[in-house]
C-alpha cells in the first residue's frame, strides 16, 4: 500500500509503499476513507519529537474509514466488516488502569503508542485501530470528511465544555484556524456569545461564518484588548481558549480573561506556556486544559455534533501525494481551514 512517511534518515515527508499491517489483538484493520492534517503532526516532522530515531513513520493521526478485517479477539464488541467508522490515535495501552483513565498515554501497565507519531498513522491506505478507540459514525457524518472530528473535533467539544460556562456567557477563541473553528461552532451551539481573535483576515472572515458574534485581527488592531473589555461589559470574557500553538497567542489571552475566569489550554508551543505563578495564586484566572481525552468520552462529543450538524471547514486533496503540499502549506500558515486527504477520489 502507498504511505506517507517522514524518513529521519533523508529529513523528509516521503511517499512509500509498504507491506499493509495484520491487526492484532483488539485491533481492526481498516481501510482509510479520510485523513487529515493536525498543525500538531508537524512535531513529527524532524528529530525532536524522537531523537535517534532511523526508521519511517507513517505520518497523520486523524482518521476515518470501513473495517477491513478484524482480530479474532476485537470480534463480538459491537463492530462488523464494513462498518464506518472515526477513531482515536493511541494504541498499545490497556485502556482500563488509572492512569489511562485519565489519558492513554499514562498507561501504566504497558508501552503506548502514538500513531502518526511513535507508531504509523493514517496517511495510508489502511491503518491499524484498537476497538477500543472506535465508534460507528452516525448516518450523518460523511465517512470521507470525518477524520477531523476525531482529533479536532473531539478536542473542541471538550475544551468549549470544560470551560464550565453557561449559555449568555462569552468565550474567546485565540487562533481561529480548524481546531478554532470547530470551537466557535461548538460554542455556539451551546448557547455561548464567541469572539474570535487571530492575525490572519481570510481565517477570521471563515470564524464569521462559522458564527462568531466578533472578530478581532490582534496583529493589526492595537486596541482589541480594550474593545474586547467593552463588548463584555466586564474586565474580559468568562473564559479564555487558547488553540494557537504559538507562545504570543498565550501572551495575548491573559488580559483578555475578566477577574476570576477561565483559561483553557489547547495549543501546544514548541517551549512550553509560562505563566505568572501569583496570578494564578491570587485567582487572576484559572488554568484548565483539555484535549481528544480518552475513548468514554467520546460518544458525547459525536452524538452532540450529529445532532447540531457540526463540521469543519475542509479543503479537500484527492490523493496521497498530496501531503507534501499540504504540509508546506501549513508551515507556511497558509492554510484557514482543515486540510484531508478523500481516499473515495484515489
Amino acid at each position: 500500500m502507498k504511505a506517507v512517511q517522514y524518513d529521519p534518515i533523508q529529513k523528509k515527508v516521503v511517499i512509500n509503499n509498504v507491506p499493509i499491517p495484520e491487526p492484532g489483538e483488539n485491533e481492526f484493520l481498516v481501510r482509510v476513507a479520510s485523513a487529515s492534517l493536525c498543525h500538531s503532526d508537524l512535531m513529527a516532522i524532524g528529530d525532536s519529537f524522537i531523537p535517534g530515531r532511523t526508521e519511517p513513520v507513517t505520518l497523520g493521526h486523524e482518521g476515518a474509514g470501513y473495517i477491513e478485517k478484524l482480530h479474532p479477539t476485537a470480534e463480538g464488541k459491537g463492530f462488523t466488516k464494513g462498518d464506518a467508522i472515526g477513531f482515536l490515535y493511541i494504541i498499545g495501552c490497556c485502556f482500563e488502569c488509572d492512569g489511562c483513565q485519565v489519558h492513554n498515554n499514562h498507561c501504566l501497565t504497558r508501552p503506548s503508542y502514538t500513531q502518526g507519531f511513535t507508531f504509523d498513522g493514517f496517511f495510508a491506505e489502511y491503518a491499524l485501530v484498537d476497538y477500543h478507540s472506535a465508534i460507528i459514525l452516525p448516518k450523518k457524518i460523511a465517512v470521507r470528511v470525518a477524520s477531523p472530528l476525531f482529533c479536532a473535533g473531539v478536542t473542541a467539544f471538550h475544551c468549549v465544555e470544560s470551560c464550565g460556562l453557561d449559555p449568555g456567557q462569552w468565550l474567546v477563541i485565540v487562533g481561529c484556524g480548524g481546531l478554532g473553528q470547530l470551537a466557535i461552532q461548538y460554542a455556539k451551539a451551546m448557547r455561548l456569545k464567541v469572539i474570535g481573535v487571530d492575525i490572519h483576515d481570510s481565517v477570521l472572515e471563515v470564524a464569521l461564518k462559522q458564527g462568531a458574534d466578533y472578530v478581532f485581527n490582534s496583529r493589526a488592531n492595537k486596541d482589541y484588548v480594550q474593545q474586547v473589555k467593552q463588548i463584555t461589559g466586564s474586565t474580559g470574557a468568562d473564559a479564555v481558549a487558547v488553540f494557537s500553538a504559538a507562545e504570543a497567542a498565550y501572551r495575548s489571552a491573559t488580559p483578555l480573561i475578566k477577574l476570576g475566569g477561565v483559561l483553557m489550554v489547547v495549543g501546544l508551543p514548541d517551549k512550553g506556556v509560562t505563566l505568572d505563578a501569583l496570578d494564578i495564586a491570587r485567582g487572576t484566572f484559572r488554568v484548565k486544559g483539555d484535549s481528544t481525552g480518552i475513548p468514554s468520552r467520546m460518544p458525547r462529543a459525536i452524538e452532540f455534533t450529529a445532532e447540531h450538524n457540526i463540521l469543519p471547514e475542509v479543503e479537500v486533496y484527492p490523493s496521497l501525494d498530496d501531503v507534501p503540499k499540504m504540509i508546506e502549506k501549513m508551515q507556511a500558515e497558509q492554510s484557514t481551514k482543515r486540510m484531508l486527504v478523500d481516499f473515495s477520489k484515489l
